[in-house]
């Protein structure tokens, strides 16, 4: 299906850009110090499955939507701001002790949707993964199969970093009083990362 040697060139490279900081790490780190290890986890597992949606909607033909209509990156950047905004005012409204035994559901559907209202993720699948299509196999199995492998990077570093995170939290989240700061940190990167989707470009 997938030249061994345009494997062996996507795997360092998908390794480089999973390893890059960026908005899924910052979230999976943020849900790892207000849910735990558990939950950055699902986080982190909502992201790859983002991802793939990605992959698969860019092998069906996502490039000439947005070829013919724009705005539609800038309906989802929105769409996506509100969102992380949203998150934000939870956190801060939340302490870590409330936070019900679902928190990996709702961690795992959280980092899914911050994953497909992300504009840079889709404009990055269709730069990217392009580059080691071979047109002369079907098209959609190779995008299947690289955004896989991005999601099961992603999913390892960025759980780890989470896992990480969750450690620490979970000692200094016996304190009450830290633990309305850790919901006030993660409101923080929340917000920041609302900003960030709202001021970038996608034209």
């Amino acid at each position: 299906m997938i030249d061994p040697l345009i494997l062996l060139a996507f795997l360092p490279a998908g390794l480089a850009l999973n390893l890059t900081p960026g908005a899924d790490m910052m979230f999976c780190l943020a849900q790892g110090l207000r849910r735990g290890p558990r939950a950055a986890w699902a986080a982190s597992a909502g992201i790859s499955a983002g991802s793939l949606v990605h992959a698969i909607v860019a092998g069906l033909g996502l490039a000439a939507v947005i070829a013919a209509h724009p705005g539609v990156l800038n309906v989802i950047r929105w769409i996506g701001v509100a969102y992380l905004l949203w998150l934000a005012v939870k956190s801060l409204r939340a302490t870590r002790s409330k936070i019900p035994d679902t928190a990996p559901a709702h961690a795992f559907r959280e980092g899914l949707m911050v994953n497909l209202t992300n504009p840079k993720v889709i404009l990055f699948v269709l730069a990217f993964i392009p580059q080691f299509i071979d047109p002369a196999r079907p098209v959609l199995p190779q995008f299947l199969i690289f955004g896989a492998l991005l999601g099961l990077g992603g999913l390892v570093i960025n759980g780890m970093v989470g896992q990480l995170a969750g450690g620490a939290g979970n000692r200094l989240a016996r304190s009450e009083g830290f633990a309305r700061w850790l919901g006030r940190i993660s409101a923080g990167v929340f917000g920041l990362l609302a900003l960030r989707l709202a001021t970038m470009r996608t034209q």
